[in-house]
């Protein structure tokens, strides 16, 4: 064949090949463990390849479940658990072994293209915070030891608590505390490695925090008039699409705009306890659907449309001994059956085929327990107010009431001296009428009742 035919046709094949890579994002996996009634490794493997998932997350690095996964062609995603950070921050021998005996040996026949060090570390009640960075560091350096650290790469799950400022998106932040000790040099570290940050985002915790507020449709990916960023313009369609561009936000304002985010953990509960407004079948199911064909279509978010996202859903199966409220045991995509809970694709031919419900008239938004305030009885009306959490702290308070007062506009003259709303003169007092005033003025928008956590809604007038 002629020279210049062959490579004619590799550049075609280069082309089209690039273009079915780039057409959408990819969807992977949790494979949570904590249950006593569940499939063999062997039994899940064939699971993920019937249902067309290729990448899963596992929660450690189980022997049975890594060779199970090998010769298979599924991407995994190991944890290096919380308990094991002191030992591999404190001794580069810990974490030269730990690499050869739960990665490099599995390797390559088990495709393993990222660990995870930690989960959550901030929220750890351990309190494991100072020793990720430097575990990170020696897990890495093993890495390269091995030779592995251009095909595996090293970074940590965060939880979306780990902002100061969510919304609007735009305003998003990395809590001050966290800023020199973890995320300057950590963000450093994943730039250096050619890493990306791990994020875990949950909109249904959003939602049953401020579902008298949030639009179900909104939270669940579904047709809504959308909600315009304050800060920069722009249209969100999606509370999942606005937090993680908080994330982004936070990156940015730190100048890290070069690296990329993998969602390592999102899903909707199928059941949960009565208080736990918004967890059943059809939400999980609309949410978990909906997602998967928002990112398999392809394209970023609001603020990165171009970065393509991979998202893996939280969980695989409901797992029964998970303690918690009732949601915890009930996010599963499958049975331990192996039956599907409820029936979505996780591929771009089986969404084909797919279609969501719309929600029920009036069935959009319903009133649940107040952040911080205990069950409240709902409004007749519908409205909902603003106040101040008296947990906040002083501090807070007041950082809170100058931005509401100044750069957010309220209208505080009836609390100067001498108006009418002086008395009480209390910082809780104060803050309250102008957190409402601020949250009034913005017709009780997503977000507005917030205030880095200094506030709360209420559906009874303060």
């Amino acid at each position: 064949m002629n020279v210049k035919i062959i490579r004619y046709l590799r550049i075609i094949i280069w082309v089209f090949s690039g273009a079915a890579f780039s057409d959408g994002g990819s969807i992977g996996v949790n494979y949570g463990r904590i249950a006593n009634n569940l499939p063999s490794a062997v039994k899940v493997v064939q699971l993920l390849k019937s249902q067309g998932l290729n990448r899963v997350k596992v929660y450690d690095t189980d022997p049975s479940v890594l060779r199970a996964l090998s010769g298979c062609g599924i991407k995994v995603t190991v944890d290096l658990p919380n308990k094991l950070l002191f030992s591999a921050a404190k001794r580069q021998s810990f974490a030269n072994v730990w690499v050869q005996r739960n990665v490099a040996v599995y390797h390559p026949s088990t495709q393993i293209e990222a660990i995870a060090v930690g989960n959550e570390v901030f929220v750890d009640p351990h309190n494991t915070t100072t020793f990720l960075l430097p575990a990170m560091k020696n897990i890495h350096q093993a890495l390269v030891k091995y030779n592995l650290h251009n095909t595996i790469k090293v970074s940590s799950p965060i939880a979306l608590s780990a902002l100061q400022n969510s919304y609007p998106s735009s305003s998003g932040s990395f809590r001050p505390e966290l800023l020199e000790p973890v995320f300057q040099p950590m963000l450093d570290f994943l730039r250096q490695t050619g890493s990306y940050l791990m994020v875990n985002a949950y909109p249904f915790f959003a939602y049953e925090s401020n579902a008298d507020v949030i639009s179900l449709d909104y939270a669940l990916f579904r047709e809504n008039p959308g909600v315009v960023d304050s800060g920069n313009g722009l249209r969100y369609f999606s509370l999942f699409d606005a937090q993680i561009d908080a994330v982004f936000a936070a990156m940015s304002a730190l100048k890290y705009d070069d690296i990329n985010i993998v969602i390592t953990e999102t899903g909707w509960p199928s059941k949960g306890d009565e208080n736990e407004v918004g967890a059943s079948l059809e939400n999980a199911a609309a949410y978990n659907g909906n997602l998967v064909r928002r990112v398999l279509n392809g394209g970023g978010t609001p603020l990165r449309p171009k970065a393509d996202l991979t998202v893996y859903l939280f969980a695989l199966f409901n797992e029964n001994e998970k303690n918690g409220p009732t949601s915890e045991r009930n996010y599963g995509l499958f049975y331990p059956s192996e039956e599907k809970v409820y029936d979505i694709p996780f591929t771009v031919e089986g969404l084909k085929n797919y279609r969501d419900k719309p929600s029920p008239v009036g069935g959009q938004r319903v009133s649940p327990p107040v952040n911080g305030g205990g069950n409240v009885s709902t409004s007749v009306s519908g409205q909902t107010w603003c106040v101040a959490s008296g947990d906040a702290g002083k501090t807070k308070l007041q950082a809170a009431l100058d931005y509401a007062c100044g750069e957010g506009g309220a209208d505080c003259h009836p609390i100067q001296p001498g108006s009418t709303c002086y008395n009480p003169n209390t910082i809780e007092a104060h803050a309250s009428f102008a957190f409402n005033s601020y949250y009034q003025k913005k017709a009780r928008a997503i977000g507005t009742c917030y205030f880095g956590g200094a506030a709360y809604i209420v559906t009874q007038p303060p």
